[in-house]
């Protein structure tokens, strides 16, 4: 057993900078289930543990712990077995109540930033390191080895990006910055590489900012990634709400200085630079309609007045960063722009009108989504590609909810559908749901392996359906109005815990447990660790989480089996798994069954190994079909596989040889298969 909770990379991309409300392109049958983590504070089985929840820090105090932090850092560091020419440098604490810390920082390795290179360090209040959770693998050893000297010129790498921005719809002839060396750590083995950035505007209008990691080495390109994610107020969606302004009778702006500073601009369909700062002689904005300019900035104004709000009274977060101080809106960006977006590098939030101008992407869980994309980047920084894109998503829209929720207002109740006001498709219906994603017709309810080549909006769908499940549970059921009847991959109930607890859980997980990499496993093992320090481990919550990530195919379910009984075929011979090397195998032989094999065919896998994150695991058909059971994971950290899987096999003949499939795919490890079953 390791003192680090993870060392591997899947997933790849750096800190995102922006993100955009739909999808505006194409990213370029199995399993799942990720481990139950160790951790360290466990309540007891019956009673939450409020010193588990984040304490609400103001700014300054905030301020005193990054402080504090940073003049540590070396030590921190060297504590950490960190090389020589490894940095560290702070991005944010988050305290609890009972005075534990969660500090994340990013690294920099002989003063070049290491891109995937972020951990976050959990320590008691008497300063003990709990846990620490890692994006990459890497040792210093292996950071060490990297040359800082490039091979290729500067040059070599904005050719490059160039090409594929141009690819991507930017008419840009040059790139925005010099490309800048960095160390690549988020694909596994460390090497020095060439980040360079590209503007200008894709093909539907939404701003560009390409990024392309080359390889410093061979101009190879390594990754690409785009940055951009995607008074009174007489509002189009809330009704007339009341909003925070600034000045006095016969000038007035719209300026929250409740809210740290938060200003609403007008672009005037313009797709630059700020606008102007919306202004009047009296304070009242809008008249209800689209035609009226002021309408679609008293929308956005009341989004982020009350996503503010909702942060910082229910999870104690001052502000998108914690600091206390305000973003920015800009409304009417564009001319038919049918998008929104939040955008890191002017710290903004930024909205166009819709089809013909006349449905203004402003309404409130929309303002929540854009505005919740900054509090990722600002705290797990969840790489806007691949599975921790899909959950960077989900993320915005979880907390989207969460906001229409705690807002209440009477002219937009809260309700699982993300979108719902605005009318993208013309015909009523929302954006996205919740409760049975594909419903949207691109969406995906559960967790499949390749579900990370899909564009992160889609991609998103599995956990928008664990966080619907572990709040409300699967079935039928109408909220507010709204009917929903949410399904199981599985084909099992799920029972809620209810939105509160689900948030709380989320959140906490974001902004302790996740890292750039994380994705669906490290999801499940992150919630679950938050549900034990929470809730216990032996509570109904920790079994609701993890019967939510079983609903989405994402684990297996409380007990680590399912109810029901069967006939069992096992194979308890033990075989070695060689470290680092080729794929071993045991295998079942079934006979005396009829037909094809069930829909939920039971794989009962009994693995000991000494860090189960390096284990890729098949179950292969008699035909040779194969079902992914388990990727290899940046954030599985802990030993052993002992749990229960649950394949769709039906288009298999249930008779003949069954094998169990497993590759050790790092080195510094070893196990054994110590058994195998099928259960018909």
């Amino acid at each position: 057993m390791r003192s680090t909770h993870s060392r591997r990379a899947t997933a790849t991309g750096a800190l995102i900078a922006a993100a955009a409300l739909l999808a505006v392109g194409a990213q370029t049958g199995a399993a799942s289930a990720a481990p139950d983590n160790g951790t360290a504070r466990t309540a007891s089985a019956s009673k939450a543990n409020p010193g588990a929840l984040a304490k609400q820090l103001s700014p300054s105090q905030r301020a005193e712990l990054i402080r504090e932090a940073s003049a540590s850092t070396a030590a921190t560091a060297k504590k950490l077995g960190l090389g020589s020419q490894e940095k560290l440098v702070v991005k944010d604490v988050v305290q609890d109540n009972d005075g534990t810390t969660h500090t994340r920082y990013e690294r920099t390795f002989a003063g070049l930033p290491v891109l995937g290179g972020d951990l976050v360090v959990q320590e008691s209040k008497a300063g003990a390191t709990e846990s620490v959770v890692k994006a990459s693998r890497a040792t210093a050893a292996q950071l060490k080895a990297v040359g800082t000297v490039a091979d290729i010129a500067p040059a070599v790498a904005t050719k490059q990006a160039l090409g594929a921005a141009k690819a991507a719809g930017s008419d840009k002839a040059e790139a925005d910055k010099a490309p800048r060396k960095v160390v690549w750590m988020a694909s596994g083995t460390p090497q020095l590489a060439y980040e360079t950035v590209v503007g200008g505007l894709q093909e539907d209008g939404t701003p560009n900012a390409l990024h392309v990691i080359t390889d410093a080495s061979t101009g190879a390109k390594l990754y690409e990634w785009q940055a951009i994610e995607n008074g009174v107020g007489n509002t189009e969606y809330s009704g007339q709400v009341t909003l925070g302004t600034s000045g006095s009778s016969g000038s007035y702006n719209l300026t929250d200085t409740a809210r740290g500073g938060h200003k609403t601009y007008n672009l005037n369909h313009g797709t630059s630079g700020k606008g102007t700062l919306f202004s009047g002689s009296d304070d009242v904005w809008g008249n209800g309609s689209a035609s009226n300019a002021e309408t679609a900035a008293a929308d956005a104004h009341y989004g982020a007045a009350e996503t503010w709000d909702y942060y910082k009274n229910v999870h104690g977060r001052t502000g998108i960063k914690g600091d206390g101080v305000g973003a920015y809106s800009r409304v009417h960006y564009g001319n038919n722009y049918v998008n929104a977006f939040w955008d890191d590098s002017c710290f903004c939030m930024t909205y166009g009108d819709g089809s013909g101008n006349a449905n203004p992407l402003t309404a409130l869980d929309v303002a929540a989504h854009e505005m919740s994309h900054g509090v990722t980047s600002n705290t797990a920084g969840l790489n806007y590609s691949g599975e921790s894109g899909g959950l960077n998503e989900a993320t915005s829209d979880i907390f989207a909810t969460a906001v229409e929720f705690y807002s209440n207002t009477s002219a937009d109740p809260g309700d699982y559908l993300i979108g719902e006001k605005i009318d993208i498709n013309g015909d009523g219906t929302p954006l996205r749901y919740q409760d049975k994603p594909s419903k949207d017709g691109a969406s995906k309810d559960s967790w499949y392996s390749g579900i990370g080549n899909i564009d992160v909006h889609y991609s998103s769908g599995p956990a928008n359906h664990f966080f619907y499940l572990l709040s409300e549970g699967s079935g039928a059921k109408t909220i507010n109005g709204v009917s929903y009847n949410s399904p199981t991959s599985d084909g099992l109930p799920v029972t809620g815990i209810g939105r509160a607890k689900a948030e709380q859980i989320w959140y906490k997980a974001l902004t302790t447990k996740f890292t750039s990499t994380t994705n669906y496993a490290g999801a499940r093992t992150g919630t679950l660790a938050v549900a034990s320090e929470l809730y216990g481990a032996t509570s109904a919550e920790y079994k609701a989480v993890q019967d939510a990530w079983a609903g989405i195919n994402v684990g297996a379910r409380s007990g680590g089996t399912d109810p029901g009984t069967g006939t069992v075929f096992e194979n308890s011979t033990a075989v070695s798994i060689p470290d680092h090397g080729s794929a071993v195998t045991s295998s079942v032989t079934v006979t005396g069954r009829t037909g094809n094999a069930p829909s939920a065919l039971k794989v009962g896998v009994d693995i000991t190994h000494t860090y189960r994150g390096d284990l890729v695991i098949d179950l292969v058909a008699p035909d040779g079909s194969t079902y992914r059971l388990k990727n290899s994971s940046s954030s599985d950290s802990a030993d052993n596989v002992n749990t229960t899987y649950t394949v769709n096999a039906s288009s298999e003949t249930a008779n003949g040889t069954w094998k169990l499939k497993v590759q050790d795919v790092y080195s510094g490890d070893t196990g054994k298969i110590n058994s195998f079953k099928l259960t018909f």
